[in-house]
């Protein structure tokens, strides 16, 4: 077909259903483009346009008053009919205003709360109208604009009409009623896409007419204001369309805060775990070398081996790398208080022993280095030894003779059970000094081991070479090993910190499982939003709009479930703690912030695929599918 439409026209496309009335409009609004020919609009080539130019000019120029009203349905009318007006970059108090003073004009301005759901139809595309007019369009473009009318609403519909071509703008309607399309200045029909009249009904002699002059655009100023106008509104749709669809936020949401939540608990649990491991190692004594005779606990010389001896702990002592050193030997015996009898392992140490091990002193005192000396006949029992031999809880031990074999001694101190050394384990353990139990209860002067306790600032390894070279030059060759405390407390660490991560890695497979879970709804969301898209594309917004609302309701939903995530975990957290007393989550605020971080990039990485796909669509296409 050939057709040139002149400003300030009045024109009828008329045709029967299928003849490509509505096809025409499409073109002829920027809405749809033709597969061959040409289209020029105000001496531009509409084909040469690329899809922000085509928007602008549906923003600029073009109103689009559609038979179905095509409005939508989270927004007020005042809402609706500004939305061409955000696109537009048009400051908030001046688009509210119009908006306002058009719906005044078409009689509804009691009406501006009220969303599309409370008005009737004839309102409803008074909306339509006034949301056509926001931007001044100078051509309004109607399909149908009575179909869906009765038909007072309808001539209401028609005396607007009139009265915007009497202001000098042109008016394209769609219809196949002729008494309607004999309001027009001129009648084009069509059958099966070719032109078969084009009658003129009137001369319009534009002189007598008096065209309006445009109403002055009063722009937001600045592009950067006119951005930010369209990013808020934006993020108002998105919160809007996440309250009107909870359900379906809150499930897209669930995926994200098991995940962030998963990560966030497992790092928390992991920290408390490894204090937890490094506060037991501590009990054990930090710093320290344990030097025992023979190559290895297995070794079935090491009884006979009698090199260790006390000078080689002297010799230690002098050593600016060591804090403290402790001779240490072992026997055991039945112990005996009044009635109460068991087996016990009697540990004859030094002084210097409980400072190197770490055990905590709990009641009474510890004997001293001139007990050691006088080889007194002093004992410091263990938590595990008082339960037994004591067992009423308001008994006091200190001071007590307990019987070892046959050996009596004294009572002066309690201590925390230990788990390093002689007798470390769940044994009645009692300290005694060294000499005490070399004289009393083996008779020999070799002892069983030597514990050093390294200083804070050295090397443990470097320690460990020392004390090696020292006592190899001592014995002339090296009949004893050395277990290194730090060793344990590595290897322990490493495993904590291997089973962190594969906790974390499950947790964060979690989390991608999540944001494919938001990248599904979301494509879903879009399918469902078609025709809301396509009434966004036909007032002018862009591919770039279009695309930051999805992205943006995509972050909101990772965002807000990242946050419940966080607060799932410290809750989990919480509740832990009262539930378990033998160690707490120890939380991480690198790990938290490490999360919403993280939550934020899921729902940019996985939202950006469906807002890519919605901002691509045909206008024509998601308008029909509304």
């Amino acid at each position: 077909m050939d057709l040139t439409i002149d400003a300030g026209e009045m024109v009828a496309i008329v045709g029967a259903s299928g003849s490509g009335k509505s096809t025409l409009m499409n073109i002829l609004g920027c809405l749809d483009r033709p597969t061959a020919g040409s289209y020029r609009f105000e001496g531009r080539e509409t084909s040469a346009l690329d899809a922000d130019e085509l928007a602008e000019l549906r923003r600029e120029h073009f109103g689009f008053i559609f038979q179905r009203y095509h409005l939508l349905a989270e927004l007020s009318a005042l809402g609706n009919v500004e939305i061409p007006a955000i696109y537009a970059g048009a400051a908030q108090g001046e688009r509210r205003t119009r908006a306002a003073t058009l719906l005044g004009r078409l009689g509804i301005s009691d009406r501006t709360a009220h969303r599309p759901g409370q008005l009737s139809g004839g309102q409803q595309q008074r909306v339509s109208i006034a949301r056509a007019l926001m931007n001044d369009a100078r051509i309004v473009l109607a399909d149908e604009p009575t179909g869906a009318l009765d038909s007072h609403s309808g001539q209401e519909v028609l005396r607007i009409l009139d009265e915007l071509h009497a202001e000098g703008r042109t008016v394209i309607i769609v219809t196949h009623d002729k008494s309607i399309a004999n309001r027009a200045d001129r009648i084009i029909e069509i059958s099966d896409g070719m032109i078969i009249s084009d009658e003129k009904t009137s001369d319009l002699d534009r002189r007598s007419v008096g065209m309006a002059e445009p109403v002055a655009k009063s722009r937001a100023s600045g592009v950067v204001q006119g951005l930010l106008n369209r990013s808020r509104e934006a993020l108002r749709m998105a919160l809007l369309a996440m309250r009107a669809h909870q359900l379906r936020t809150f499930l897209t949401m669930l995926g994200i805060i098991i995940g962030i939540a998963s990560v966030v608990s497992v790092v928390a649990l992991g920290e408390g775990s490894r204090q937890r491991v490094l506060e037991n190692i501590s009990s054990l004594g930090t710093n320290t070398l344990q030097v025992f005779a023979g190559t290895s606990f297995g070794d079935t010389r090491s009884g006979r081996i009698t090199t260790l001896v006390v000078s080689d702990a002297d010799a230690l002592s002098g050593q600016a790398y060591v804090a403290a050193v402790t001779p240490t030997v072992s026997a055991s015996g039945l112990a005996r208080f009044g009635a109460v009898e068991a087996n016990a392992q009697v540990s004859g140490v030094g002084a210097q022993y409980f400072d190197a091990t770490g055990v905590t002193l709990v009641q009474g005192r510890l004997f001293d280095a001139e007990a050691v000396t006088r080889i007194a006949q002093e004992a410091v029992i263990d938590q595990n030894t008082r339960q037994t031999l004591f067992p009423d809880a308001t008994a006091d031990p200190v001071g007590e003779t307990v019987l070892v074999g046959k050996v009596p001694l004294r009572v002066v101190g309690v201590v925390q059970t230990s788990q390093l050394g002689p007798g470390g384990n769940q044994n009645l353990t009692i300290y005694t000094p060294y000499t005490t139990v070399q004289s009393r209860f083996l008779g020999s002067t070799s002892l069983a081991s030597i514990t050093v306790k390294v200083a804070d600032d050295v090397d443990m390894g470097l320690a460990e070479q020392a004390v090696t070279e020292l006592l190899t030059r001592r014995h002339g060759t090296k009949d004893f090993f050395i277990i290194n405390t730090d060793d344990i407390r590595q290897t322990i660490t490493s495993t904590t910190e291997t089973m962190q991560v594969l906790i974390a890695a499950i947790a964060i497979i979690s989390l991608v499982v999540g944001g494919i879970g938001v990248m599904n709804i979301m494509l879903v969301s879009v399918s469902e939003r078609v025709s809301e898209i396509g009434v966004r594309m036909a007032v002018g917004a862009r591919q770039g709009d279009i695309m930051q609302q999805f992205l943006i309701e995509a972050v909101l939903v990772c965002l807000i479930g990242g946050i419940l995530g966080i607060l799932a975990a410290l809750g989990f957290g919480a509740v832990f703690s009262a539930l378990s007393t033998s160690f707490s989550l120890v939380y991480s605020t690198t790990s938290i912030v490490a999360a919403f971080l993280c939550s934020s990039l899921i729902g940019i990485a996985f939202g950006y695929l469906p807002a890519r796909n919605a901002s691509q669509l045909d206008p024509v296409v998601a308008l029909s599918k509304g």
